[in-house]
């Protein structure tokens, strides 16, 4: 897995916690006592969960040292703990377990979140949310700007897969659980032009394409990507572009 950059991740930490709130939004549970942000990052849904739940215990926890160094500088109080979520497991006295756009990272995921649900007790949530945008433009585009150039074969099965449709996960999960909702956000984020296109998704989709570049094959891969993104996002009255986002939001109650 690339390694994760903070600060790159953090240039648009208001709209990348937009999605964070509106998860939280949705969990049916006032006073849970032990609550887990899983792969959360530099801490910015952990706050969230701090402020919703201040009785709380509440743990973060994700795979990158990195974002777990800003996560603690951020939430000195709060417990923050390094791990693989393909093969973590929650107390059994978890109430909520939490994960804002993370496991559409995790290998086999619905397995793992068939695995957390089965281990849950009666009455706790799972809440998840993650990027259903593979077939976006933004995401398309990675592949297309390597086409003919002489890296392309360095970028090949860069690309995220696919998530699964909600009638599969509801198909995989709602026999672990009492209540199962599913439902789909489409943000439009307004930016500041094509470049400000390319700085969000280095930090998150983009990273595993230019990691795997060197200084010069990655100017090269940035300037065509950044044309591809000025064709499918053209400018507004404004000069601002308009980044559709759509994301999946499951929240499962055992």
């Amino acid at each position: 897995m690339p390694s994760w950059n903070p600060a790159q991740y953090l240039k648009f930490a208001d709209e990348r916690t937009r999605a964070a709130r509106d998860l939280l939004a949705q969990v049916p549970l006032k006073d849970p006592a032990l609550v887990y942000d899983l792969g959360c990052g530099p801490g910015n849904s952990t706050e969230l969960l701090v402020e919703a739940y201040p009785a709380a215990r509440i743990v973060g926890m994700d795979s990158s040292p990195d974002m777990l160094a800003q996560a603690r500088k951020a939430l000195p109080q709060v417990t923050f703990e390094q791990g693989d979520l393909a093969a973590w497991q929650p107390s059994a006295q978890a109430d909520l377990l939490y994960s804002n756009a993370t496991f559409q990272w995790v290998p086999d995921h619905v397995g793992v979140l068939q695995r957390l649900l089965s281990r849950m007790k009666p009455g706790a949530v799972l809440a998840v949310q993650m990027p259903d945008n593979r077939r976006e433009p933004s995401h398309v585009a990675m592949e297309q700007a390597s086409e003919g150039r002489p890296y392309a074969a360095k970028l090949a099965g860069k690309a995220r897969g696919d998530i699964p449709t909600p009638a599969q996960y509801y198909a995989a999960l709602k026999p672990a659980c009492e209540k199962l909702d599913i439902f789909h956000i489409i943000y439009n984020f307004p930016l500041a032009g094509a470049a400000a296109v390319v700085e969000w998704v280095k930090g998150t989709g983009l990273r595993p394409f230019v990691e795997a570049l060197t200084a010069e094959e990655q100017a090269d891969y940035l300037s065509r990507y950044q044309r591809l993104i000025a064709m499918h996002y053209p400018e507004q009255e404004d000069g601002k572009v308009l980044l559709r986002f759509p994301r999946i939001f499951m929240v499962a109650q055992k």
